[in-house]
């Protein structure tokens, strides 16, 4: 049988604008209410990006405290911090985040071109960041860009810096990473540890698509504005929580159950 389904959602991340779409939550009190709204329509984890006081991505541990604190007024539901909140940040500042103790937080398993830029994650500072989640028993979302990512994980694990069971998030559709495509799907998923648990991300046009097909192949989804404005062809969502519902109703028909918070712990071996 199948798990129950867990949904993440991704706010806001550290690409979208409010010139792509006025609808992206940007403040602490904006994230924590999109998140909350996601939460009550089945989404039990949130992945946090947070922007500085003018709407840049931005580091800062004290925006990141303060969005989590307000989201746990509102709701029990799985924190996930990224440990890469924009592209050409101070590496210091990223490991920093790990401080906050998340249940989760994103291991980004190697450099990758990202548009016309390159998202830099040397072997270096994977071993550092993986450290760093051990020493504050923070565990890794190992987020995967391209196959090779997979093996850059397992020699991680061969130092012995980051544990199984372990959890991918298979980002598809990124320019300069792997087409969002079921066959590019089916071997990320066939080349990761026995025992591991995945989630996939279409990136834009791709969301809906790679969301359904991870779905019916036994694994997660993560859905929200981070990766995707628009609910359908020239339509803006206005709301995460909208995503969140869409695959909500879709999973129903395929009777696959949504994951509460705490089954989700349970699901992913959190701590």
């Amino acid at each position: 049988m199948m798990d129950k389904l867990i949904i993440t959602v991704a706010t806001t991340g550290a690409i979208t604008t409010k010139e792509n779409t006025p609808y992206i939550p940007i403040s602490p009190k904006e994230i924590a209410e999109e998140v909350y709204e996601a939460y009550k329509a089945g989404a039990s984890i949130a992945h946090i990006h947070v922007r500085d006081d003018d709407g840049n991505p931005t580091m800062d541990i004290h925006k990141f405290q303060e969005t989590v604190e307000r989201i746990k007024e509102k709701c029990d539901i799985v924190i996930n911090l990224t440990s890469s909140g924009g592209l050409h940040l101070k590496e210091e500042d990223r490991l920093r985040v790990c401080e906050l103790r998340p249940e989760f937080a994103s291991l980004d398993a190697g450099s990758i071109n990202f548009g016309s830029s390159v998202f830099l994650n040397s072997p270096d500072f994977l071993d550092k960041l993986s450290q760093k989640m051990t020493d504050y028993n923070v565990k890794p979302e190992i987020e995967v860009f391209d196959a090779g990512m997979i093996n850059n994980a397992l020699m991680l694990a061969k130092k012995g810096l980051i544990q199984p069971p372990f959890h991918f998030q298979f980002v598809l559709g990124v320019p300069g990473g792997m087409t969002a495509t079921p066959k590019n799907l089916l071997h990320l998923i066939e080349s990761i540890p026995e025992g591991s648990t995945w989630s996939v991300i279409g990136i834009g046009r791709h969301q809906l698509e790679m969301n359904t097909l991870g779905m019916t192949m036994g694994g997660h989804v993560r859905v929200g504005m981070e990766d995707n404005v628009y609910y359908r062809k020239g339509e803006l969502a206005t709301t995460n929580a909208q995503f969140v519902e869409r695959i909500v109703r879709i999973a129903n028909e395929l009777d696959r159950e949504i994951a509460t918070p705490d089954e989700a712990r349970q699901i992913l071996g959190l701590k």
